[in-house]
């Protein structure tokens, strides 16, 4: 079989772990040099594939790919960029095919979520069409851990770890001061559609009087009244009152509280401000002191509380990618199987991306407690696995020592690109 190259791409938000990935397709990919010459990297996702903007990984050292693994943020960066339909933007796959053409790249890996899952199918599906051989893998990676099929999605369990850490420490905090100083605390997580990272938050107590107190999850619906007065049950009761709540969480009328009128650029309703406004709505009905804190990027970004079981996962899932490429593979994605919670034993399959792409795995509601404000003995055996062990980054002079990579940009072939 002769040679060609492949390129690798980071898409949508970045994770603590979204490098392992990276740094395990560069490995696979060179000890397969018989099959894959050069590996680029786009700058900036898919966007760096459609500028032509390809970065050489083979000018990067062995020891700052492997630093790769404790290393977080997007490494060659990623983009929020949505391909549509192909009738749509024939013009971008177009485009696509002829950078590809041009650097005689034969295999394409995209890392990221349900968007990335369609934009690798379609990219599959306009190679054949034009008649240019080409193996599309998708890499999942996600924190909101909605990816279908998949058991669960790289990136989440470091997610997960850092929320339930954090609900867990914050209430410590709390409840030391309740008496005489704030008594609710509300913590905004990620979740637009799903309550998963939420659910994590549950990991920190058991039990009603232990926090998380209340968990708001974007599959039940919000009820003002009911939440006030549990709120001013749990005050009570204890004393103080701690809150997670996801992002997505709506009214009755299915809008998002926490919605403020903008779009991103795939379309999605951007979010933010949900926390102030139920501390506002606390403190205006029941005249508690609350306080309240946003995770939003240091969970997905807090590499130095990463989960050993994400990061290995993340790892796997990249071998596995080249691996499908080289057998010969396309239009699939290495999905995470579990055996059994209890001992944590799992391995990685694959499946089509035409059952990933634009479905959406939401929170069962036999992780829910019956009451919605918790999370169940059956959420608790699938989530503790995700979080288990510690998988430190190297400290010196009492700060993470990261990876320092070249990011040598490959020659361009093609005219520039018009169209962004």
């Amino acid at each position: 079989m002769a040679s060609r190259n492949a390129l690798y791409a980071q898409s949508g938000g970045v994770t603590a772990v979204i490098n392992a990935t990276a740094a395990a397709v560069i490995e696979t990919a060179r000890a397969h040099r018989d099959v894959i010459g050069k590996l680029y990297a786009g700058r900036n996702g898919i966007l760096g594939a459609l500028r032509e903007e390809l970065f050489d990984t083979n000018k990067e050292t062995r020891t700052a790919i492997a630093a790769l693994r404790h290393t977080p943020g997007g490494a060659f960066g990623s983009c929020r960029y949505k391909l549509k339909g192909i009738e749509e933007s024939r013009a971008q796959y177009q485009r696509l095919i002829e950078v590809f053409r041009a650097h005689d790249i034969g295999y394409f890996f995209y890392n990221g979520g349900n968007d990335s899952a369609d934009t690798a199918l379609k990219v599959s599906s306009i190679g054949r069409e034009l008649g240019y051989p080409l193996a599309c893998i998708g890499i999942p990676k996600t924190v909101d851990n909605d990816l279908a099929v998949t058991d669960c999605s790289p990136g989440f369990g470091s997610v997960a770890k850092y929320v339930a850490v954090s609900t867990r420490e914050a209430a410590m905090d709390v409840v030391s001061m309740a008496e005489t100083s704030t008594r609710v605390f509300i913590l905004e997580v990620m979740g637009r559609h799903a309550g998963w990272i939420a659910a994590a938050a549950g990991l920190a107590g058991e039990g009603r009087d232990e926090a998380p107190h209340l968990i708001l999850f974007p599959e039940k619906t919000f009820d003002k009244a009911d939440f006030l007065e549990r709120v001013k049950a749990c005050v009570q009761r204890n004393g103080y009152c701690v809150v997670v709540a996801s992002e997505g969480v709506r009214d009755a009328k299915g809008h998002f509280l926490s919605e403020g009128g903008t779009r991103d650029a795939f379309g999605h309703a951007q979010l933010g401000g949900l926390a102030p406004r139920l501390a506002n709505m606390v403190t205006g009905k029941l005249g508690y002191k609350h306080h309240w804190a946003v995770a939003d990027y240091l969970q997905r970004s807090a590499r130095h509380l990463a989960s050993q079981t994400d990061l290995e996962h993340a790892g796997a899932v990249g071998r596995v990618a080249v691996e499908l490429a080289v057998a010969g593979e396309n239009a699939v994605m290495p999905v995470i199987e579990r055996l059994s919670d209890r001992p944590y034993r799992w391995r990685v399959g694959k499946a089509p991306l035409s059952r990933i792409a634009n479905h959406e795995k939401k929170l069962p509601k036999s992780f829910m407690r019956s009451d919605g404000y918790g999370i169940t003995a059956a959420a608790r055996r699938y989530l503790l696995p995700l979080v288990g062990g510690e998988a430190w980054p190297p400290f010196q002079d009492g700060l993470p020592r990261y990876a320092n990579l070249k990011l040598e940009l490959a020659p361009q072939k093609l005219p520039p690109w018009k169209n962004g």
